[in-house]
């Protein structure tokens, strides 16, 4: 039996100006479509109010900001590529902060790079400094950053969930034909989970899930990839997941029961919560030179623990 397989984690950009540079919204719609197509990938729709343009993707989301740019790409993509190019349009000069993170592939064969390669590019546009957080035998994540002083905003946080074999049958129904993007939203509870917030979703076939939420100055955003050998579903959101939100996180484990998870915490206590059927496997912290604290755990489920089953 022939297994679909879809890379879902996602590769990371973010990048911040320094103060009194023009406008990233300023650039309009067709410099971020050049900047999305570099990377390999297309804008699908958008949603933008006071503070933020939201950019849903055919892999993944972009966030534009003022001052501040995010852009997360999932599947074969060349999200290197994008960072350089950006560097270049915007002027190292003008930027004060700028980082790259990638997880570890189900697949890293069938990537057109590795994160060694994607760091040495890097590297060559602009000086970088880099880490690896988690085993490498396990689930973990490369994080490189521009290796300039950068002081965060206040309040600045970032809180990344990252879910690994979902099971049950609200999974059972994230793969299954003739679904709803109605349906889909139920599923995952989002009128409960992002009350106030304007929400631009798409429905992928033969299934996929993908959502950006604004709401003010907050922002979320739910990549699903339900294949039922690779499963991934990835939430990022400045919304605090370790204190007012934390609902959040045990809403969603509860909903999608993943055998294992990632949290990734900047300038963010860790956040999720811990039973007696969860153990926390591995965990690192790290302070960065350019102003963020990160803290990175892999939790496993004692009682729905598989071994991924990929196709070659």
């Amino acid at each position: 039996m022939t297994h679909l397989f879809f890379e879902g984690s996602e590769k990371k950009l973010e990048l911040s100006l320094v103060p009194g540079s023009p406008s990233l919204r300023s650039l309009g719609y067709e410099f971020w479509s050049q900047a999305v197509h570099i990377a390999k990938a297309e804008i699908l729709s958008q949603i933008s109010n006071e503070h933020c343009d939201a950019y849903l993707l055919s892999e993944s989301s972009l966030f534009v900001w003022d001052q501040r740019c995010l852009m997360l790409t999932c599947g074969n993509t060349t999200l290197v590529d994008a960072a350089i190019w950006l560097a270049q349009q915007l002027g190292s000069e003008n930027i004060a902060f700028l980082s790259y993170q990638r997880k570890n592939e189900y697949q890293l064969q069938l990537q057109p790079s590795c994160p060694k390669t994607d760091l040495s590019r890097l590297r060559e546009a602009m000086p970088m400094k880099a880490y690896q957080l988690g085993y490498l035998d396990s689930h973990h994540h490369f994080v490189c950053h521009l290796d300039k002083a950068f002081t965060p905003p206040p309040r600045d946080i970032t809180c990344e969930l990252l879910m690994y074999h979902v099971q049950g049958p609200n999974a059972d129904y994230l793969r299954s034909e003739g679904q709803s993007i109605e349906q889909v939203r139920q599923l995952l509870k989002l009128d409960l989970l992002f009350p106030g917030f304007t929400i631009d979703d798409y429905l992928f076939e033969p299934y996929g899930y993908s959502m950006n939420a604004l709401r003010g100055e907050h922002y979320a955003t739910i990549h699903v990839t339900p294949e039922q050998h690779s499963s991934y579903v990835s939430l990022e959101t400045n919304l605090n997941l370790g204190s007012t939100h934390a609902y959040i996180v045990k809403q969603l484990l509860s909903i999608l029961q993943p055998s294992s998870w990632d949290t990734l915490g900047f300038n963010c206590q860790p956040f999720s919560p811990l039973g007696a059927e969860q153990i926390e496997v591995s965990k690192g912290n790290v302070d960065l030179s350019c102003g963020y604290q990160v803290d990175f755990r892999h939790y496993q489920h004692l009682q729905r623990r598989v071994q991924p089953v990929i196709q070659l």
